[in-house]
């Protein structure tokens, strides 16, 4: 937790961004100038960028100065799939869980906007998973969902599941791996999502993403339960 004087300078800064005074792409003022329009010593100050430089709030360039980011959702919730991967393997059933949340709104969504093009190239993506396997199936699986997310519109809700969706890799691989014909069944399960994409149908799609999701999680948490069994 940042000293109580650091914080105040993070919250300060934070304000002239939040009230536009400083909108993403502009410089900061010099760092003696700023300081004394924030009241703050320099060393808070310097404090205070750094620690939204990490939350890629500020981007400092040499020579050059200290600039506030795009603060695009891909680039804020980035810290987020940082996180993720120190999360401990406890853990990943609730990440599945909040995946079963995201992914079937995001597919709904998608329904009614995904552009013509965005179809064509899912299709042509569900084409290619369908004789692939291993790492290569996996790859693509992900660029599948990935496809969806972004044709949902919502830049905040594709960055939240891409960043949630990388911890969960480890438990589809498992799955192919380990369960006879999950391959065949998920891409049928694809298959239904593209087709729900096709009618338009935002019901419909939030219903087959949901079935497609909810068939990694049931098997995951059985495959704990048996493990738990056997170490009891």
């Amino acid at each position: 937790m940042a000293a109580p004087a650091t914080e105040a300078a993070i919250k300060a800064i934070r304000e002239l961004i939040i009230s536009g005074e400083l909108p993403p792409g502009a410089r900061l003022p010099a760092e003696n100038v700023l300081a004394a329009n924030l009241g703050l010593s320099r060393n808070t100050l310097r404090e205070a960028v750094r620690a939204l430089v990490t939350a890629r709030v500020l981007d400092v360039r040499r020579g050059d100065g200290t600039f506030v980011t795009s603060l695009e959702p891909q680039l804020l919730l980035e810290g987020i799939g940082f996180a993720v991967e120190f999360m401990q393997q406890g853990r990943a059933l609730e990440l599945l869980e909040l995946r079963r949340i995201l992914e079937p709104a995001a597919t709904a969504l998608a329904a009614t906007r995904i552009a013509p093009e965005e179809l064509a190239g899912l299709g042509e993506a569900l084409a290619a998973m369908e004789h692939s396997h291993g790492e290569t199936r996996i790859k693509q699986d992900i660029d599948f969902h990935a496809r969806i997310a972004r044709a949902s519109g919502n830049q905040t809700l594709a960055t939240m599941l891409s960043e949630v969706s990388g911890k969960s890799v480890h438990a589809r691989i498992w799955h192919g791996t380990i369960e006879a014909h999950a391959d065949q069944r998920a891409h049928a399960e694809h298959q239904a999502i593209h087709a729900a994409l096709v009618d338009g149908d935002p019901v419909l799609a939030h219903s087959a993403a949901l079935v497609h999701v909810a068939h990694t999680e049931v098997w995951y948490r059985r495959m704990l339960t048996e493990d738990a069994a056997r170490v009891g």
